[in-house]
């Protein structure tokens, strides 16, 4: 059995009450067995992939479990179902998506999980909660600091603390 520590999970959605989405992401990650440690800010972000569809509310969360990542993927592809997810195109419009972006220091490559997240690097949706959290946490492949990624990243969208209206 793995010893605990910090697995670092992204939240997303824009379809729906988005606010709500990431909520009964949450409860349902606690729900499993995840405890949630620590969470970013949520941040508003432009689309990825195919832009023009509604932007994304995103979130990273910080967990611990004594399960394993491919257990922890199952669980991910549990709650997604239960929370009415169709997998239909890549970067579509979802109600909710979770990624593991890492499992500790750990790196697996097999064919349906990759962590370190392979795209962590290249996407200001995904490093600014990161820097928020974790600044000088190393990516285990790189080396690099989360912080030291987004100063690096290609990507220019836009990626903002979301502002809740009242």
């Amino acid at each position: 059995m793995p010893a605990m520590g910090d697995i670092y999970l992204l939240l997303g959605t824009n379809l729906g009450d988005r606010e709500n989405n990431l909520q009964i992401a949450k409860e349902q990650l606690t729900a499993h067995q995840l405890t949630i440690k620590k969470e970013s800010s949520i941040y508003e972000t432009a689309a990825w992939g195919i832009e023009d569809q509604p932007s994304f509310l995103n979130q990273v969360v910080i967990v611990d479990s004594d399960k394993n990542p491919e257990r922890i993927l199952i669980i991910i592809n549990i709650i997604e179902g239960l929370m009415g997810r169709v997998r239909n195109e890549k970067w579509a419009q979802r109600l909710i998506d979770i990624d593991i972006l890492y499992y500790r220091d750990m790196v697996v490559d097999k064919p349906r999980l990759k962590i370190p997240h392979p795209e962590i690097q290249n996407r200001r949706f995904t490093l600014a909660p990161l820097v928020e959290l974790a600044p000088n946490f190393k990516h285990p492949i790189s080396g690099k600091t989360q912080l030291e990624m987004l100063k690096d990243c290609p990507d220019n969208l836009r990626a903002e603390v979301f502002q809740a209206e009242v």
